[in-house]
C-alpha cells in the first residue's frame, strides 16, 4: 500500500522525448475534410468511385450509378417484403454497375449502405443475404470464404439454371460486409461453370476497395 509512503515514481518512457509538430496555420485550400482527414471515412464520399472498374475488353451494360430503395428493392424477387424491409432498417444508399465478357460471363456488382445510429444494419443485412444461399433452390452450399475477410463467402451454385429453349445459366454469388456497406456480386455464365476462382478474385478486389 502507498498510505505513508513516498509515491512510486512510474518508470521512464521508452523515448526520452516526445516531438509534437507545431500547429500549422490553415491555408486558402484547407476545408472541413482536409482539416478531418484522418477521421473521414471514404464510405462517405461518391461510392461509385468505390465500385471495381470493369476488364478491358468488357463490355459495359450498366454504367455505375446509384440506385434509390425502390430500384434497389425491385432487384429481389419479393420486391414489395424488399422495399419494406430496407426503409425499417435505415437503408441510406446503393450503387451498381455491371458489365459481360465474351457475351458469356454477365457480372452485376451493388453496394448498399446503411445508417447505423443504433443497431448494426448492414451485419444484419448481410448475413440475411447468406443465410438462405446453403437451400437447394439457391447455391445449395455453404460457400467458400473470401481471402481477407472475416464473414465474406463466394457462393457456386451446384446446379445451374435451366429453362426451356435456352442454355443452361449456371451461377455464383458473393457477399460481404464492412463497415455500414454490404457488397453483393451476381456472377453468371451461360457457356459453362463458374471460375470460382474467377468469382473469389473479384470480391476479394471488390472488398479491398472498401
Amino acid at each position: 500500500m502507498q498510505y505513508h509512503r513516498e509515491p512510486t515514481p512510474l518508470p521512464p518512457l521508452s523515448q526520452p522525448e516526445i516531438r509534437t509538430p507545431k500547429p500549422v496555420t490553415a491555408g486558402e485550400h484547407t476545408t472541413a475534410r482536409s482539416v478531418s482527414v484522418n477521421r473521414w471515412v471514404k464510405t462517405d464520399g461518391d461510392l461509385r468511385q468505390l465500385l471495381v472498374p470493369e476488364p478491358k475488353g468488357a463490355k459495359t451494360e450498366k454504367k455505375a450509378d446509384w440506385d434509390d430503395l425502390f430500384s434497389f428493392a425491385t432487384w429481389f424477387e419479393d420486391e414489395d417484403y424488399m422495399f419494406e424491409d430496407l426503409a425499417e432498417n435505415d437503408f441510406r444508399r446503393a450503387v451498381s454497375v455491371g458489365w459481360s465478357e465474351d457475351e458469356k460471363v454477365y457480372v452485376d456488382i451493388r453496394l448498399v449502405q446503411f445508417r447505423e445510429n443504433t443497431e448494426l444494419n448492414a451485419e444484419r443485412f448481410g448475413e440475411g443475404q447468406q443465410a438462405y444461399m446453403s437451400e437447394d433452390e439457391w447455391a445449395g452450399n455453404d460457400g467458400e470464404p473470401i481471402p481477407g475477410s472475416a464473414n465474406g463467402r463466394t457462393y457456386v451454385y451446384d446446379e445451374p439454371h435451366r429453362e426451356a429453349g435456352y442454355e443452361p445459366l449456371y451461377q455464383g454469388r458473393a457477399v460481404a460486409w464492412r463497415g455500414d456497406l454490404v457488397m453483393i456480386i451476381e456472377y453468371v455464365n451461360n457457356s459453362g461453370p463458374i471460375s470460382e476462382k474467377a468469382l473469389k478474385s473479384l470480391a476479394k478486389r471488390q472488398l479491398e476497395r472498401l
